[in-house]
């Protein structure tokens, strides 16, 4: 499976494995391509611990200036509904596509990896009243 690497560190939790497989699966081949040919994009799971604080090896900063493409995601995103899970990985990858930065005209990083996530199919699900 090409997205392996990306998949491995989620190998204990099968629901979010699954979740993360299907936005990597359905991203534009270019970006998926951009992924895969670069030795900075890496994918995580938060460790954070109360009181302990967290850690995780990501690449520093190389000479150019370029910054790390790592994606770190929660495991509540296993239980969180699907549609804003999904939403929520997307948003992330489109973070480290766009290497934080805009996208276009949207100079917002936030703004701009919604927007990014939005075109891929993972629009941010409206909230339930």
């Amino acid at each position: 499976m090409r997205f392996a690497a990306y998949l491995q560190p989620f190998s204990d939790y099968p629901m979010l494995l699954r979740r993360v497989r299907h936005v990597l699966e359905r991203l534009p081949a270019e970006v998926q391509q951009d992924f895969l040919e670069d030795p900075r994009f890496q994918v995580t799971i938060d460790n954070y611990q109360p009181g302990v604080g967290w850690s995780f090896l990501m690449p520093a900063p190389g000479d150019s200036g370029t910054a790390s493409r790592c994606v770190v995601l929660r495991l509540k995103l296993a239980d969180a509904p699907e549609p804003f899970a999904w939403y929520v990985i997307a948003h992330e990858f489109a973070h480290a596509f766009l290497r934080n930065g805009g996208w276009g005209e949207i100079t917002d990083i936030e703004e701009a990896a919604d927007a990014m996530a939005a075109s891929w199919g993972f629009a941010r699900p409206k909230p339930q009243l």
